[in-house]
């Protein structure tokens, strides 16, 4: 398979299709692969909402290349593949080894099929995945047509023995081994292969008169093609998120030290020319996503020469007289010390019980500096966990962008003739 390329201006003539895609430098390096269950708008989505990650490469874009799947499964094998083969900078930068998912066949009698970080055991391994939770799905769906072993069996039938996903106790030998090689091909991305060979073993045995045999390969045959026709495994983004939102919430409240439950959190920042057409933005985030139907921006009123301190106050207390917008659970500043006490005034001034509630903190842009109320030593970033540490970013980047668009705007408008 190859890649279908086009202009990034052209990135509406991708099909709207299942399959992966790759982004392309001025000099023909490859930045980055990815899937979807629609190319075009997955890769709009680069463009229109880039993420604290996109913003590190999407300048960099000069070409798209696609290449289409006839379904959501098939892009995942194939991503993995075309990873595991053009190793894209940027995929490598944020996945180191440990944090790739693989698929273990392990080397034993009876093989056991394990989705793992590690490559510490005997067997073959599949892979490398990026999206685990489409992994676990694609294996689960394979298991009814392929039933397989996760851990080692007992004397007993379990419960996957009941639902047709496991081989049982006593399973025959070479029949294990067979259902083992078509997973392993198909996951290899070999399906077309495998049902050819399921077609021609099924035909034999109905000419056999092996009748209970032939039926089996039928179910395995129909099982393959359901799958692979109609498995949806690429949930919206908003649907991961809140499926990682109770462990970032956890991080987050030890972070802050509290044991309030977390929910919104808005974002502060600002932006002008020496004080001109000076403007701040408010973007919301709920349960780690971005809810850009509740995003707000500031016009600062208090122009003259540039003070940050002086319009971020501003921004606050104007943004906290806004009491028909649900309060968030914590702000964050773009700066450092002295941002972080213009907003504690500002909230102190608000003086309302619902107000001083509030968790703050401060992010200084140079070091990915953390600070809060009452610690003069900050946190950097770089220690917390790895989901605090993307949401934050991602926060503070949409924070940056949201504001100089709107600066952008009111100057351009400003320099119109009148």
């Amino acid at each position: 398979m190859k890649f279908i390329y086009l202009p990034k201006e052209k990135v509406a003539e991708i099909p709207k299709t299942p399959g992966v895609y790759s982004f392309w430098s001025q000099n023909k390096n490859l930045l980055y692969i990815g899937k979807a269950g629609n190319l075009r708008n997955r890769a709009k989505t680069h463009f229109a909402q880039p993420n604290y990650r996109d913003n590190l490469f999407i300048e960099q874009v000069k070409k798209i290349g696609y290449i289409k799947t006839d379904s959501e499964i098939e892009a995942l094998l194939l991503e993995s593949a075309l990873i595991k083969e053009l190793s894209p900078k940027y995929n490598v930068m944020w996945k180191d080894g440990k944090n790739y998912f693989f698929i273990l066949i392990t080397k034993e009698s009876f093989p056991r099929v394990v989705v793992t970080h590690q490559k510490q055991m005997e067997g073959t391994y599949i892979g490398p995945f990026v999206d685990g939770k489409a992994v676990k799905h694609v294996l689960r769906s394979l298991r009814k047509a392929f039933p397989y072993y996760t851990k080692k069996h007992e004397k007993k039938l379990c419960q996957y023995c009941h639902l047709g996903l496991c081989p049982g106790p006593e399973p025959n030998r070479e029949e294990y081994k067979k259902n083992i090689k078509n997973l392993t091909a198909i996951l290899r991305g070999k399906r077309i292969s495998v049902l050819k060979t399921l077609r021609n073993h099924m035909w034999q045995a109905s000419k056999d008169q092996d009748f209970e045999q032939a039926g089996k390969l039928r179910d395995q045959l129909e099982h393959i093609e359901i799958i692979f026709s109609h498995a949806k495994i690429f949930r919206p983004d908003h649907e991961k998120a809140l499926v990682h939102w109770t462990a970032t919430e956890k991080d987050l409240q030890k972070i802050f030290k509290t044991k309030k439950r977390i929910s919104r959190i808005e974002a502060y920042d600002i932006s002008n020319t020496q004080g001109k057409e000076s403007t701040s933005s408010m973007p919301v985030f709920i349960h780690g996503m971005p809810a850009k139907d509740q995003y707000r921006k500031f016009k600062i009123r208090n122009t003259g020469s540039p003070n940050d301190f002086a319009m971020l106050h501003e921004t606050i207390t104007r943004r906290l007289r806004h009491t028909e917008w649900p309060y968030p659970d914590i702000m964050i500043i773009d700066g450092g010390k002295g941002q972080l006490s213009s907003m504690l005034r500002a909230i102190r001034e608000c003086n309302t019980k619902q107000a001083n509630q509030i968790l703050v903190a401060a992010i200084a842009k140079k070091n990915n500096e953390l600070f809060f109320p009452g610690n003069p030593a900050p946190l950097f970033l770089k220690d917390t966990p790895q989901s605090v540490f993307n949401l934050i970013l991602h926060i503070r980047d949409e924070a940056h962008r949201f504001a100089i668009t709107y600066h952008r705007k009111l100057r351009k408008k400003q320099l119109l003739p009148r």
